[in-house]
C-alpha cells in the first residue's frame, strides 16, 4: 500500500460527487492520495460527536469494526468511480462479499483512521479489493472484499 508520486488528493466536494453517502453514514472526510488503477489512502476523523459512540459503549466509546469496513469500503468506492471516470454519473458501489476481515486494535474518539485501499482485481463491473485501516501505523482492521459497479435502483 504504497503512495504514487503521481497521485491526486480529493477535498469533501470531490468526495461527495463519488459517493451518495451523507451524514451521518458517510465515513471518508479527505483522501490523501489517489492513484486510479492502483490505491486510495483517505482518512476519516473520528469524532466523540459520531451517533453511535452514544450506544457502543457508553462507559468506553469504540468504533463498530463494521463501520470500520464500511469505512475501508467507502473509499474503495472512491477509488472505483475515479479510475472508471464515473464521478456525478449517479453509479453505485455495492458490496458482494468480505473476507478474512481482522479487527486488531480498538478505534476510539478523537483520532485519524487512515483508510488505505488497493486494488486486488478490476474488470468493467466487479472489483476486488484489500483495505486496512489504522492509526498512526498500528492496524486496526484488515479485510479483503469484492463489490460490484451498477446503477441505483429504479424508483
Amino acid at each position: 500500500m504504497s503512495e504514487d508520486a503521481g497521485a491526486k488528493s480529493l477535498d469533501i466536494t470531490k468526495i461527495l460527487e463519488a459517493l451518495p453517502h451523507r451524514y451521518p453514514m458517510l465515513l471518508v472526510d479527505r483522501v490523501v492520495s489517489l492513484v486510479p488503477d492502483q490505491s486510495i489512502h483517505a482518512v476519516k476523523a473520528v469524532s466523540f460527536n459520531e451517533s453511535f459512540f452514544q450506544g457502543h459503549f457508553p462507559g468506553r466509546p469504540i468504533m463498530p469494526g463494521v463501520l470500520q469496513i464500511e469505512a475501508l469500503a467507502q473509499a474503495a468506492g472512491v477509488l472505483a468511480i475515479e479510475t472508471l471516470g464515473l464521478a456525478g454519473s449517479g453509479k453505485l458501489v455495492y458490496f458482494m462479499a468480505i473476507e478474512n476481515a481482522k479487527f486488531r486494535s480498538p478505534v476510539e474518539p478523537g483520532v485519524l483512521l487512515d483508510l488505505k485501499v488497493d486494488f486486488v482485481q478490476k474488470r468493467a463491473k466487479i472489483c476486488k479489493f484489500r483495505g486496512e485501516a489504522s492509526i498512526e501505523g498500528r492496524v486496526t482492521c484488515e479485510t479483503e472484499f469484492t463489490a460490484m459497479v451498477a446503477d441505483p435502483p429504479k424508483g
